[in-house]
């Protein structure tokens, strides 16, 4: 099974912190992932979201970048190795290509939950191995359920070029620190041919936003989307929760190793730390 490191470790943790975390002994999670009916998720995605880092997974109302990945093997199993704490389970079998973010519409798509609905958190303790058993009832995700304007607590605006020209594809990261740096609290669905997006978050607060095309960390490609709301100097967007808060224009460059760039330099992009 294949699994990805997505973003580097926030820079507001200590080093007493990582060091204390390196030297506790580590837990297994491990469990299976189904569809409805009882047929594997084999090759689909799991998702993990550490219970300290941030609010539960709630997809209808945002959707929270996770801290773990792993590809599901032919039998929807899958096996981690991780820092003692809580975490929420979710899993996606995707209809056309593999991407880590949002479910999209014919995905098939489950969260752990318990018998009242609720987020259920599975507990990960330092040298045991959690069998969570198996989690079905994968069944395909209504892009409806994030399109709900009413209650909903976000962002929205529109990704432009140096022209101004809408740029479709682009990802919208929220960020709760002005250096965004480490993992990103929360991402946004891709931008569509008019460029708009929407960016879901759990509450009211103060966010820092960052655009690129790709998840994860890593040096940016050639021709990679890169801003920054407020440009070379970053500001914070104030949020109500249970509102929509109009982002206004965030304008983006396309990296290139060879010749000048135009339009203002965003910061670094997530995960390059």
């Amino acid at each position: 099974m294949k699994r990805l490191i997505l973003f580097a470790l926030a820079g507001s943790i200590s080093l007493g912190v990582v060091l204390a975390a390196a030297e506790e002994p580590r837990g297994t999670l491990t469990g299976r992932l189904l569809m409805k009916g009882g047929k594997p998720m084999a090759g689909g995605t799991v998702f993990l979201f550490a219970a300290e880092a941030g609010p539960p997974l709630a997809p209808e109302r945002y959707w929270r970048v996770p801290d773990e990945v792993m590809t599901l093997d032919s039998a929807g199993r899958f096996t981690m190795e991780l820092v003692p704490g809580s975490y929420h389970v979710g899993g996606v079998k995707r209809e056309k290509e593999q991407e880590i973010g949002p479910p999209r519409a014919g995905d098939h798509f489950l969260t752990s939950r318990d018998e009242q609905g609720e987020p259920r958190p599975f507990t990960v303790r330092g040298g045991e191995t959690t069998d969570i058993g198996s989690l079905g009832e994968a069944v395909p995700f209504d892009p409806a359920l994030t399109r709900k304007r009413e209650g909903a607590t976000g962002i929205e605006g529109t990704i432009i070029d140096t022209a101004g020209k809408p740029v479709a594809g682009a990802l919208v990261f929220a960020y709760p620190n002005p250096d965004m740096s480490g993992k990103p609290l929360f991402v946004s669905d891709r931008t569509g041919a008019d460029g708009r997006y929407l960016l879901r978050v759990s509450e009211g607060g103060r966010y820092f936003l960052k655009v690129r095309d790709v998840y994860g960390g890593g040096p940016p490609v050639e021709g990679a989307v890169m801003g920054a709301y407020g440009d070379g100097d970053p500001l914070p967007l104030a949020v109500k929760t249970g509102v929509v808060t109009p982002g206004g224009d965030i304008r983006v460059i396309r990296f290139t190793r060879h010749g000048r760039k135009t339009g203002p330099d965003p910061v670094d992009p997530p995960g390059t730390e």
